[in-house]
């Protein structure tokens, strides 16, 4: 689509971003990553911090552009620039934008930053480049906020946004502490700002616990030419007109994908699975509505459902990584291990550096009893990522399983280190120190286990074991109807069948 910009006059000693008349050449991606450094900061305080891009220059004063939610409280915020020079966000210049999840805030200084050069947002369609910069926040892994920049694709741009105005969807790996941050097209231009990640990173669905929780991929941002036609009610004057927008009242596939996302991220898989059908129909190609279909089905339980999807995608691309992984996933649920296997080994043959695919071919290994295969995975997996928390916990049942307790325990302290928030570590780990003799030691990491996972019926049925082993009969019949309880919701009749005849033997 073609427009124009109403130029603004040139006036001395004011910088404002625009978009050039002449035809944009897309840069490569270390040309864009150099523009994205020069123009994105990091917006602190004592609580946390976010991230922003610089927009516009006057004089001495810098105009930031960030998500509304970073600078949502009353505390003192500073601006770092990419010089790692400190300014004072001056909060009577906070202003923000109504209705969205956009603001605006402005610092002075006498050095000269690198403003962004604003693009079309209508341009960005399903299937092109996307970066996005930013400052993820410090974690108990990453002890210093540093700065990353990430490559994509993106996979939907809704003209009907969700609440607070995100629109674009994109599959860039974006972290807490990001939003605010520049989305950038292969052009090096600003065509959004990002503001939400796919938060869906506990590690058993709430509807079906016995099955691993994965992400969709809903990465969201706000498409730059919804700041373009709000900025003049908070006095923002970037001298540049947006695209006229399309009030066509035909349904469009993006509108669903968006909407289905949104979903699926709160938990409504069923409404997920509705809203990636209707996008489905109205493109039948739509490969990561396809995929992610796929995922709400396989949480479920569907998986025979999930495979007929996973299969569609592959059908659409047959080096889709994603749908190697995730059509293994639905075969290791069904008991086809060495489907599985097969599944994430072609995954790795398309990206030897897919950390993923390493440690779901380790955990299936780890079921097929090989376990030395299963410790090289998960050796894999952490040379790729070294904080991937749920390798270490692979490794650590792989070397429980080698008899080596102690290399277990040492695995399962470090993945709660990179996340506290993981049972199974937990679990795993009180299971090795049950073997050693530490019984209490145990309980306390069951109980741990279960405050963040209530559902865990293996958890249950472990702690139960060791009550018993601790001479607290009554503990232990508890733990172990509760385990039965919960295998029989989950549809194991046979574990549940097993616990009920232990529960006998021990009243």
């Amino acid at each position: 689509m073609k427009f124009y910009y109403a130029l603004a006059p040139v006036i001395i000693g004011v910088s404002i971003a625009f978009v050039q008349p002449q035809i944009a050449v897309a840069l490569s991606s270390a040309e864009v990553a150099k523009v994205a450094k020069d123009i994105t900061v990091q917006i602190d305080n004592q609580n946390g911090s976010g991230t922003g891009v610089i927009i516009k220059e006057e004089g001495d004063f810098y105009t930031v552009l960030t998500a509304k939610h970073v600078i949502d409280t009353q505390a003192k915020y500073q601006i770092i620039t990419p010089d790692g020079e400190r300014h004072p966000l001056i909060s009577s210049t906070v202003k923000k934008l109504p209705e969205v999840d956009l603001a605006v805030v402005q610092f002075t200084s006498r050095r000269r930053y690198s403003v962004a050069k604003i693009g079309n947002s209508n341009e960005s369609a399903e299937g092109t480049t996307t970066y996005v910069a930013g400052f993820p926040q410090a974690t108990a892994a990453i002890s210093n906020t540093i700065y990353n920049f990430t490559d994509g694709r993106i996979t939907a741009n809704a003209s009907k946004p969700l609440r607070d105005g995100y629109a674009l969807v994109y599959t860039n790996n974006t972290l807490p502490g990001m939003s605010g941050g520049p989305v950038l097209n292969e052009k090096g231009e600003l065509v959004g700002v990002h503001g939400r990640a796919d938060e869906a990173d506990i590690e058993t669905s709430t509807i079906n616990p016995t099955v691993a929780y994965v992400k969709s991929g809903f990465n969201l941002g706000i498409p730059i030419n919804t700041f373009l036609r709000l900025s003049a009610q908070v006095g923002v004057d970037m001298g540049v007109s947006p695209p006229s927008t399309s009030t066509a009242a035909v349904p469009k596939a993006d509108n669903y994908y968006i909407q289905a996302g949104d979903k699926y991220d709160k938990g409504d898989f069923q409404g997920a699975i509705a809203d990636y059908t209707q996008a489905i129909k109205l493109n039948p190609n739509y490969l990561k509505a396809y995929n992610n279909r796929g995922l709400a089905r396989y949480l479920l339980g569907d998986n025979q459902g999930a495979i007929v999807d996973f299969n569609q995608v592959l059908k659409l691309d047959s080096s889709d990584v994603d749908g190697y992984n995730n059509r293994g996933l639905a075969r290791y649920n069904l008991g086809d291990k060495k489907g599985a296997l097969a599944d994430y080994s072609q995954a790795l043959r398309f990206n030897p550096k897919y950390a993923l695919a390493y440690n779901n071919r380790g955990i299936a290994r780890n079921n097929l009893d090989d376990n030395q295969g299963a410790i090289a995975d998960f050796n894999q997996a952490i040379k790729i990522n070294p904080n991937y928390a749920e390798a270490y916990a692979g490794r650590g049942l792989a070397r429980y399983q080698l008899k080596d307790q102690q290399g277990a325990i040492s695995d399962y302290n470090q993945a709660l280190r990179i996340n506290p928030k993981l049972a199974t570590a937990y679990t795993g780990r009180g299971v090795a120190k049950s073997d050693l003799g530490d019984k209490q030691g145990a309980i306390a990491d069951y109980n741990q286990a279960l405050k963040i996972n209530p559902n865990s019926a293996p958890t249950y049925t472990v702690r139960g074991i060791t009550r018993f082993q601790l001479g607290d009969k009554k503990g232990a019949i508890a733990d172990l109807q509760k385990a039965a309880n919960l295998n029989l919701e989950q549809g194991k009749t046979d574990d549940y069948q097993q616990l009920l005849e232990l529960i006998k033997k021990l009243q």
